[in-house]
This record gives C-alpha cells, structure tokens and sequence, in this order.
C-alpha cells in the first residue's frame, strides 16, 4: 500500500507544513495557557467559584513536577499506539479531543462539582495527560513524513514548525491573563474587598484554543496531508516487506541499528543542553529577581518579562535560521555539528551570566545590568534553534518506518530526564542563607555549565564524521546508487543470515 504524497508548496515547503504548524501553534496556546495558571489556581485559597482549590505551595509545586514528567512520559504510548494501530492521523484526533476535554474539566466552576471539585480536577488533569501522549509525538513525526530521505529542507522546516511552537507559547500568557483578570470579580472578604481571579476562564480559554486545533487539523488535513499519517507505520513496514518478498517480521537491521545509535548518543548530549537551558525558569529567573538592575527610568520592568525573551526570540529569528540552512545548500552543517553549535552558544550564553555577576564584584547589594540577560537569552535561543528542531528533524530521519512514533515519543525522555537534572543543578544555589553566599553559588554554577557545554560541543564535533556514518546516507542528497545497492546487499546478506 502506498502513501500518496499531498501536491503543492508554499514558500517552497509542501502545504501540509503551514497546516501542522497552525495546527500545533493552538495546541501549545492551550497547553502554555493551561500551564501558566496551573500553580497559580491550586494556591489560591478562595474556595469559591472562580476561586482556587487552597493548596500548600509544597504541595502544588510536587504535582506540577509529577504532571511535567507524565507529559514526557506519556508520549512514548502514544507514539507506539499509532505505530500500531491508529495511525498517526487518528491519534491526534484522539489525542486533541481528550485535551480539549480535560481543559474543559479543569475549566468548569466549583460551584458545579460541590465537595468533589478536586476529584475533577485530578480527571481533567489525568485526561490531559494521556492526550498529550497521543499528540505530541505523532504531529512531529507527520511533519517528517512530508519530505523524502535526503531532502535538505526537512531542517528548515522544523525550524518553521518550531516557530509555530512558540508563536503559540508567547500568545497564552497574555490571552490566559487577560481572561482570569477580566472575568474575576471583587468580594467583601474580612470587611475588606478583595479581587478574586477566575482561573476557571483561563482554562476555558485553552480549551478553546485545543478545539480551534482540531477544527483546523480536521477540515484541512485530506487536502493538504493527502494519505499522510493515515496508516500505521507498522502496516506500511509490513507491506514493504511483502513486496520485497520478506513476509516475516525482521529485526533491526545494522542500518536501523546504527541510526538508532546516532539517536541515542544525540540524545545525551541534548540533555547536557537542556539541562542548562532550563536554568531559564529557575535560577536565571532567581537571579533577574534578585541581582538585576530592571528599571528603565522610573518604571521597573517585572521579573516575569523576562522569561517572554526566548519565545519572542524564537519568533523573530526561527524563519531567519530556516532562510540560511535553505541557503548555504550543500554546506550547511550535519545535524551532529549543529548540535555542536547549539552547545556553544549555550556555553557563550553563560557567559553573559558570568558578566553579570563580575560586574557585581561580589557584593550582592550591587545590581547587574538587564543587558546581560538579554544577551545571555539571546544566544541561548539561537542555540535552541541550532539543536531543538533539528534533533526532531534528525528522528524523522533516522528511525526505522515501524517505530518512527515510538522513536520520538523516546526523544521526548531525554527532554524530560534534563528538566529534573536542571532543576537539580540549579537547586545548589542554596536554600535561603546570605545573598553574598547565594551570589557565589550562582558563579559557579553559571561557570559550570559554561565549561560543561563548550567542552561537550567540542567533543560533539569531533565525533560528527562517525555519527555521519552511522546514518548511512539519511542526510545526504547525493547518496549514490552504488552506495544503496551496497547497502541493500549488506541488508539483505544479514537478513539471510538470520533466517539460517
């Protein structure tokens, strides 16, 4: 059974990208909404409706961790189910409609669930975590699907798609706050009136932005997919086989094997950037809050602000680095080196860091210029662009067809065991103490991940040529005939093999 390819281009990417781009921009709107207020909602203590459910800071805080690491958990079900069985269209029309589902739970008032209003809270949660799974893998491996092995612009267009990612991220925070703010209400609380957000329609609000995907994704996705992720990879692998006259199932080939490595050596090193990277909603937020000089003129600019650099980053320049992997044609670097880029910059980013608090000189009374972080978010984002949407393209490229979803719900792991290890490493700064103290633990760890990242992008570099070859062709434009016919009878050698 062949997949028929959707026809047309726009801005020389097959349609089908601009569809899963929108169509992934309201999915991550509704998760960011959701996940900017989730805390928020579960400490607020008015226990009224629109009000939140009066939790410990402790105790939200250890649900966020636990519902943060289900997410990347859950992906790696989702993606073998469509591997399977549904294909990776239908898995993200379940998917998206359990979210939009659970958004709606966490969305209805208090006053409609007397006495069990966690109850719901946790179902909602709970169903927005298996549709997580059942999208977030698949959309990403749809996009691979649009461009043949070797197509150069596969990167590009990641890069695009990644785009979209933030473009929905930077929107959520100002939709979700306008919503809980315009639709609160004030109270006489204790003699004294008191503003009482309605988390309850910023919720509805990403639940509104999860339907608009669905929506979207569903009348547009025959035109523009074609037959794209409307068959399991597992059958399309099977019939494959059939044809070339293999009608048992077969292991992993050296081939499959190898590129599988590539992966998983890949995926360490995009730990190490993650783990630094993720400083961005700890320590580095710490540091602003603390140590940084935020006034221009008279108005003090707020802490939170700062962390709306990386998305409007990402924005501005993602289609500027698309541009130049599109345009540097056969020198553009392998994925293996511009994951080595993407750790140096992180690693110049740090930098930053460190100017900041050299220009302290130690005394923790002292304020660091906001320029600093600026710069350090800066080339942390550029780094981003360098590693994050290329690793996504590079599984595409080189998982095997029956386990493609799989495979990228299994990268998703790697994101998630970063997020703990950063939060580890940022926790070293200390718990409370002198600010002089904490000055100096924030040195050596921003110094730390600095040399961490520089020395691992070297070794990344050096180890790119091997990693190349482990692709076996997956990323050249010009892997030849004799080279694939060499391959095919190494292929088929070993499979006769292990048949006797």
């Amino acid at each position: 059974m062949s997949v028929a390819k959707p026809q047309g281009t726009m801005l020389g990417h097959p349609k089908g990208l601009f569809l899963l781009f929108t169509t992934e921009l309201w999915e991550r709107f509704s998760y960011y909404a959701m996940r900017a207020i989730l805390v928020l909602y579960l400490v607020d203590q008015v226990g009224k409706q629109g009000g939140g459910l009066g939790w410990t800071q402790a105790d939200a805080l250890s649900l966020y961790g636990t519902f943060t690491a289900l997410v990347y958990l859950t992906p790696l079900i989702g993606g073998w189910l469509a591997d399977n069985f549904l294909g990776q269209r239908k898995a993200i029309y379940f998917g998206g409609a359990l979210m939009a589902a659970g958004q709606f739970m966490l969305a209805a008032p208090h006053a409609w669930f007397p006495g069990i209003e966690t109850t719901v809270f946790y179902i909602g949660l709970g169903t927005l975590i298996l549709g997580n799974g059942l999208f977030k893998p698949n959309i990403s491996t749809m996009v691979g699907d649009l461009y043949e092995e070797g197509d150069h612009r596969r990167d590009g267009a990641f890069t695009i798609f990644y785009m979209g990612i933030n473009l929905g991220a930077a929107l959520s925070g100002f939709v979700v706050a306008w919503a809980y703010t315009s639709f609160g209400h004030t109270e006489v609380i204790n003699g004294e009136e008191v503003f009482i957000n309605n988390w309850q329609a910023g919720f509805f609000c990403a639940g509104i932005g999860m339907l608009v995907s669905l929506v979207i994704q569903f009348l547009f996705a025959q035109k523009l997919l074609g037959d794209i992720g409307t068959v399991p990879a597992a059958r399309l692998e099977r019939e494959r086989q059939a044809q070339l006259g293999n009608v048992r199932k077969e292991p992993l080939t050296k081939v499959e094997r190898d590129r599988i490595k590539v992966i998983m050596v890949l995926g360490l090193f995009t730990i190490i950037f993650w783990a630094g990277f993720e400083q961005a909603g700890g320590l580095m937020n710490l540091f602003t809050n603390e140590f940084t000089d935020r006034y221009i003129g008279t108005w003090e600019v707020p802490t939170t602000y700062f962390q709306s650099l990386n998305a409007i980053f990402i924005v501005l320049f993602a289609p500027v680095v698309a541009s130049i992997w599109i345009r540097l044609g056969k020198n553009e670097p392998n994925s293996p080196v511009k994951f080595a880029l993407g750790l140096v910059l992180l690693a110049i980013g740090f930098l930053f860091m460190i100017g900041a608090v050299v220009e302290m000189g130690g005394d923790a009374s002292a304020k660091s210029s906001m320029w600093w972080l600026v710069g350090a978010y800066f080339f942390h984002t550029m780094g981003e662009l360098c590693l994050s949407p290329i690793g996504l393209s590079m599984v595409t490229k080189l998982a095997p067809l029956r386990i493609a979803s799989l495979m990228m719900g299994s990268w998703f792991l790697f994101v998630a065991a970063a997020n703990k290890i950063g939060g580890v490493v940022g926790s070293f700064i200390g718990h409370g103490g002198e600010k002089e103290e904490q000055l100096a633990n924030a040195m050596a760890i921003f110094s730390g991940i600095a040399i961490t990242a520089a020395l691992s992008g070297v070794i990344l570099y050096f180890m790119a040529d091997k990693l190349v070859d482990w692709m076996h062709g997956a990323e050249s434009k010009h892997h030849n005939e004799a080279e694939a016919l060499e391959e095919e009878i190494a292929v088929t050698a070993e499979h006769e093999a292990i048949k006797r």
